[in-house]
């Protein structure tokens, strides 16, 4: 299992358009991934479960994934989070 940490910089947080790219990135993978944010741990392949985690500006996330594609499906989304500007 791999694991990070980030930070969101994002002004208005994760809302709906944010995390549906994550949604699809995380899709292209085979390894189960995760999105924890105060102790919650939703799967990061659900909307619903993503949307429900209200992640705002300065909030602390934690990504993980577990499986084939692990260290790729990590890399992508932290790609994902920094070139939307997202979080850091």
């Amino acid at each position: 299992m791999v694991e990070k940490t980030f930070k969101v910089i994002a002004e208005t947080g994760i809302h709906a358009r944010p995390a549906t790219l994550l949604v699809q990135a995380a899709g292209k993978f085979d390894s189960e991934i995760n999105l924890e944010h105060k102790g919650k741990k939703v799967n990061l392949k659900s909307i619903m479960g993503v949307m429900s985690l209200g992640v705002g500006k300065d909030a602390e996330i934690t990504i993980s994934a577990e499986g084939s594609d692990e260290q790729d499906a990590l890399n992508t989304l932290e790609e994902t989070l920094t070139k939307e500007g997202l979080a850091e």
